[in-house]
Parts: C-alpha cells; structure tokens; sequence
C-alpha cells in the first residue's frame, strides 16, 4: 500500500489508500480574505492563531501554511513573502501538534517554511511546467519531503482528464529522475466546477481510480472547487467527499471549520421571533438562542464536511471499531469538543 508521511516534530500523519482520509486545514491563506491579509501585512497574526487553533480541534490532520499577501508598500513576493512564511510556519507550530503543508507558488518562500519547520512538513506544489519542476524538485529532494503534484503544465488547466492524467505521469516521472519516490508524490487531478462542467464529478472519479492504479499514488484536491458557484455548496461538498474517498482519494485541502453564526444574522432572527410573538427570556444568551433556532452556534467547530469524512472513514474500514465515529457522535463529545476549544482558547503546544 501506498503511503506518504508527514511529520510534525512529535506527530505523524499517513496520508494512505489504508488510512483514515487525511484532511488538510486550508484557512491560513490570505488569498481571498482582504481582512487577513491586511493584518499580515501589518504584523497581525492573531486571526493565524485562532484559525490554526480551530482547524485542529475541528480534526484537521494536516494544516495547510500559505503566506501569500501582495502588500501594498511593497508588491513584490520575492521579498516579502519568505519571511512571513517563516513567521507564521514558527507560530503555528508553536501552537498545535499537527504537521504542516507549505504552500507557495514563490520557490524562496517554500525554502523558508522547509528551513523552519519542524518534523516532514508536505510541500505544496509543482506542476507539469518546466520552470515548476526545476525549481521544486531540488527543494523536495534536499528536504526529503512528499509534494503535491497539481496536474498541468505549460499549456494551462486542461478539461480532458486524460491530459492531466499525462501530466500527473510526467511529474512522477521527471520526480524519480531525482530520486524522489512515487510515494512521496500526493497528486492534485485539479478538481472543475460542476456548476460550469456537468461531468467534472464523474472527470475526478475516474482520475482518481487511475492515478491510484496504474501510478500507485496518493492524491489531493481542492475540495470545494467543485461547487464553486452554486447555491447550498455544503450539500454539494457533502456528496463529493464520500464519493470521491470512495473512488480512492486520500486526502483534500479544505475547511474543516463551521464558522461562527454572524451578530447580524442573530440580531435579524430575533427580530423575526420577537415580531411572531415568540416570547423569549431575558436573559437568553446568543448561543443558546443560536441552537434553540437551528442557526448553528457561536463558536467554530467541526463543519458538515467534517462529519461526512468521518462516515466515509466508518464504512471504507478505515474506522478501527468505529472508534472515530463513536467519539465524534458522544453525547459529550463531537461537533461540541471542537467548540469547547475554541471557548477555553487553550494553546497546545508541541
């Protein structure tokens, strides 16, 4: 069996078609939160920490590192962005126990988090382009770490998954010419919105069963890529994930996190209670307003996602005598573990 290691200084995970599906924590990424990446830019790392604290007690096994803000005083990557990495690498892992995933598309930025990190932190990524391939390549074989692979290259994203598949073989290929072993390699088929390409679900089962096949690799996906777009992207989500586990996957970047219910949308639906005469104590905090209403809850904790991974690990045998299932079901336990964290705000430090 296939199987990549990725260590912490005290702490293994084994991304492995046996093992349980290794969910990588995608949330420290500036990309596409302007908030976030104002407070990089100005020296804040405290969202970092909160993120880092909450993706972990939600059950992330793996958590993904991106620093990649174009600050404004000074756009140019190559300069910024490895000492940030090295910031952020150096605090999260002062923070929480899980190994890391460094992630850049800047090659001096992937040596600083390599140079900081602890343990056999998972690189990410190169692709098919032969500039990719000559920069990354060396830096996995120095380190002697696993890489995610996205398949394309030169000639961009194709929709003909036998071409990324082409792809996938090329990097794995051109890998072993440095040594580096198929199973150091996590393969990203590069999942397409299903909302733009109908068969795109279909596109990545079937990849998936080949990469695992005839390349003997583990793979990976951005897994919300494929509702991009679409109302009720959960349910979507949802669907996939056991799907895709199904058909062989054995990891994705995603988040593992529900997010906390907003004021606004709290303050909104008890003006609706108020307005249907619903009479409510005074002294009704928010969360339990929250739970009482179906909203969800005031405090981070383990998404729906979340809880679909851990079904498709129950009936893939990936559960020994259920024992994930039953502890994230516990009356005491579950979705509530990951949100008693995030309230005590406690550090775990390796």
């Amino acid at each position: 069996m296939t199987r990549t290691i990725v260590e912490s200084a005290t702490k293994t995970a084994i991304i492995g078609f046996d093992q349980p599906f290794c969910v990588i924590g995608e949330r420290i990424n500036p990309t596409g939160r302007k908030k976030l990446a104002a407070e990089l830019e100005a020296g804040d790392l405290s969202t970092v920490e909160k993120d880092a604290l909450a993706q972990v007690a939600a059950g992330a096994t793996v958590l993904d590192i991106n620093a990649g803000v174009v600050y404004n005083s000074n756009p140019n990557p190559n300069e910024t962005e490895p000492p940030l990495m090295r910031k952020i690498v150096e605090l999260v892992q002062g923070l929480v126990d899980v190994p890391l995933c460094i992630d850049s598309s800047v090659p001096a930025a992937l040596e600083a988090g390599l140079e900081a990190a602890r343990g056999r932190p998972l690189l990410n990524s190169v692709t098919g382009e032969e500039e990719r391939l000559e920069h990354v390549l060396p830096l996995v074989k120095k380190y002697n770490v696993p890489v995610v692979a996205i398949s394309n290259d030169d000639t961009g994203i194709s929709t003909d998954p036998d071409v990324r598949f082409e792809v996938a073989r090329k990097i794995v290929n051109r890998a072993a010419d440095f040594g580096i072993p198929a199973h150091d390699i996590v393969v990203d088929p590069l999942v397409m919105p299903i909302g733009a390409m109908s068969t795109a679900g279909l596109q990545v089962f079937a990849l998936v069963r080949r990469l695992r096949e005839e390349l003997g690799v583990n793979t990976t996906c951005g897994a919300s890529n494929v509702s991009f777009g679409l109302p009720n992207r959960h349910g979507v989500n949802n669907a996939f994930l056991p799907m895709a586990i199904g058909a062989g996957m054995t990891s994705a970047i995603m988040n593992p996190v529900a997010l906390p219910v907003k004021k606004a949308a709290i303050a909104e639906k008890r003006a609706e209670a108020a307005l249907a005469g619903i009479v409510l104590p005074e002294d009704m905090d928010d969360e339990t307003f929250c739970r009482l209403f179906g909203l969800g809850s005031t405090l981070p904790g383990p998404g729906k996602e979340m809880e679909a991974i851990r079904a498709a690990n129950l009936l893939m045998n990936n559960d020994e005598a259920s024992a994930a299932w039953l502890r994230f079901n516990r009356p005491a336990g579950g979705e509530g573990d990951g949100r008693r964290a995030a309230r005590s705000g406690g550090r775990r430090r390796a």
